[in-house]
């Protein structure tokens, strides 16, 4: 080595750790960094959400319209032949409206024979039977309607209910409600 590149060697000096404002400052950038993605990423979820929400809700305005649609349709097979051929026609464009449910992810549910669920179901009536057991559908009034397991519109059906009539006074007993009255009021008595 010369001594020219040892003069040089001499007069570097060692890097200094840089200022502690500065440290700040480089924590303060990724920190805001990362929380302009975390707002980025979250304005997207409740975009996408808001979105969704506005599918569903619309839909569902249309749906009465299109099971009223599907319910006349039902009926042209009984209609003379002039109506038989309009009906094919219509039967095209509600499968057409059917088709924009599907591309959506709006499908409907079967009911029917299935136990009652409030979560899947909104009960319209009640029939007291010992036919079946109690909760079972035994009628849909309207379909229901889902997307992505969110329930859009639940299914109003008739469900079964135990029948107590021909029921022994054994099997019933009093209303479960009085009962407890009566036990309060016997043991205060005592």
């Amino acid at each position: 080595m010369t001594d020219e590149n040892i003069e040089k060697k001499e007069n570097v000096l060692p890097l200094a750790p840089p200022p502690k404002e500065e440290i700040d400052y480089k924590d303060k950038y990724f920190r805001s960094i990362a929380e302009m993605e975390n707002m980025r990423k979250r304005m997207q979820k409740e975009k996408e959400e808001i979105i969704s929400y506005t599918i569903e809700n619309t839909i569902e305005k249309f749906l009465p319209v299109l099971e009223n649609f599907e319910n006349a349709l039902q009926y042209a097979d009984k209609a003379s032949d002039e109506v038989q051929k309009w009906s094919i026609g219509f039967h095209m464009i509600l499968s057409q409206f059917q088709e924009i449910l599907h591309t959506y992810g709006i499908v409907a549910y079967h009911s029917k024979g299935n136990l009652f669920d409030p979560h899947f179901h909104e009960a319209i009536e009640v029939l007291e039977t010992n036919d079946f057991p109690e909760g079972t559908i035994l009628g849909e009034f309207s379909k229901g309607y889902e997307r992505a397991g969110h329930i859009i519109r639940p299914a109003r059906v008739k469900i079964a209910k135990k029948s107590i009539k021909g029921s022994t006074p054994d099997e019933h007993s009093a209303d479960p409600k009085i009962e407890l009255l009566q036990e309060d009021t016997n043991h205060e008595s005592t």
